[in-house]
């Protein structure tokens, strides 16, 4: 079976993790476009929950080779990686890009969704 997310556990707080994962995301050649803090947004709302960072980042070329196979694909757009706290522990995990050819059979993505899968677990497990 296909996991939808690749998900570690990490020893590391959330600011810490968080920043880790900016910084691997730097190197593998993709821009940090926002860092959401919905514990923060959540919190100004008067609601509370564990910590929880939605880091959004892209590449340009790749984005631009998805939305030409087809333009849903900007519904998991940009790619995500979380860092959150549940039952005490850290966590860092991200969507895996491989599941986009079973979201979109009929686009022809090619070998992209592999690449970036890849890149978005090498960039989770160099930030633990």
């Amino acid at each position: 079976m296909l996991n939808f997310d690749y998900t570690i556990t990490t020893s590391l707080d959330v600011e810490t993790a968080s920043q880790r994962v900016k910084e691997a995301i730097a190197k593998a050649g993709f821009r940090v476009l926002t860092v959401h803090d919905v514990q923060k947004t959540l919190h100004e709302k008067g609601l509370t929950i564990e910590p929880l960072k939605i880091i959004e980042f892209c590449n340009a070329k790749s984005a631009y080779a998805v939305l030409q196979a087809d333009i849903k694909t900007s519904l998991c757009l940009p790619c995500k990686i979380n860092v959150y706290i549940k039952d005490g522990k850290t966590f860092i995990s991200g969507m895996r890009p491989i599941v986009l050819n079973h979201f979109f059979p009929e686009a022809d993505l090619g070998t992209l969704p592999r690449e970036i899968d890849t890149a978005i677990k090498n960039i989770i497990d160099q930030s633990k």
